[in-house]
């Protein structure tokens, strides 16, 4: 059975988190709540796919279901920070299951236009995600506010969750020792993610970020995903207060000509612009992925 790591409870004055970390995907899924109220939100949950051999399951999401039915919290939200390359999502499940609505940012449009057309897909609207959350309209978990602030770089959609003092920040930036997301997906940007990160990084010292993914580095082998403002801007490695745009640019583009494609991007990517909606099944009761083949 994969591994799958909780963290302690991080107690706030309203918010209550509770982190969950996927090792196959290295994708860290959120359960956020209110203490008052016990409305929650689920930010990035996966949904396990093998994309080698077409197996699937809900191991992960039910991990996460379990601990908020054993809390007694009202899953009110599953939130996603941008459109996932490496995993599929697992939000339609847990819609199905609690009746969760499903958010991702409102520029989502652009990242199905551009990817839409690769799979042969046609559908021309957004209407397989329950809200397109933008910077005007914060949502709510009992008197909790959530704030929506638009990071986009990675990708066109991407966003990231200000909840009290902390901040969800998706694929913006990693742990300090492993520096920030790539770039060149298309419809990604060096220079508008280089802003994304200074406005994040405009917060309060003190304010915890909280990462969507770790991989580790050559010299720390435990995983991690909470940092702070502070400890981003004296020691990430590519983006710090002794950093400007274009040294973090040239630096990020280099990085990006040396990346592979991660391993699940195809099937992630035309699953995950749909609100993680698999393919309809065809007649004889399977659904297919699409890998285009180039000649």
């Amino acid at each position: 059975m994969k591994s799958l790591i909780n963290t302690q409870i991080t107690d706030h004055k309203l918010l209550n988190l509770k982190a969950f970390f996927d090792e196959e995907t290295n994708t860290v899924t959120y359960l956020v709540w209110d203490k008052i109220s016990q409305e929650a939100a689920i930010i990035d949950p996966v949904f396990d796919f093998n994309g080698l051999t077409g197996a699937s399951d809900t191991h992960s999401a039910d991990v996460v279901l379990e601990f908020a039915e054993q809390a007694g919290l009202n899953i009110k939200y599953v939130f996603e920070t941008h459109a996932h390359a490496d995993h599929l999502s697992g939000a339609p499940y847990i819609k199905t299951k609690t009746g969760a609505k499903i958010g991702i940012g409102e520029n989502i449009n652009k990242v199905q236009e551009i990817f839409r057309p690769i799979f042969n897909q046609h559908k021309q609207d957004e209407s397989d995600f329950d809200i397109l959350l933008s910077p005007e309209q914060p949502l709510y978990l009992g008197e909790l506010p959530i704030y929506i602030l638009p990071t986009p770089g990675h990708t066109p959609a991407c966003v990231s969750f200000k909840i009290e003092d902390s901040i969800f920040i998706g694929d913006t930036m990693f742990m300090p020792d492993f520096g920030t997301a790539r770039c060149d997906f298309p419809g990604g940007d060096a220079e508008t993610l280089f802003e994304s990160i200074q406005l994040i990084l405009s917060h309060p010292k003190h304010t915890k970020l909280f990462m969507c993914h770790d991989y580790q580095t050559d010299e720390r082998k435990d995983y991690a995903w909470e940092t702070t403002v502070d400890e981003q801007q004296k020691t990430n490695i590519h983006v710090n207060q002794s950093i400007g745009k274009a040294d973090f640019v040239k630096t990020r583009e280099a990085r990006d000509a040396t990346l592979l494609a991660p391993k699940l991007l195809l099937p992630s990517i035309q699953v995950n612009i749909n609100a993680g909606n698999l393919p309809k099944t065809e007649d004889n009761g399977v659904s297919y992925i699409k890998i285009p083949i180039k000649l």
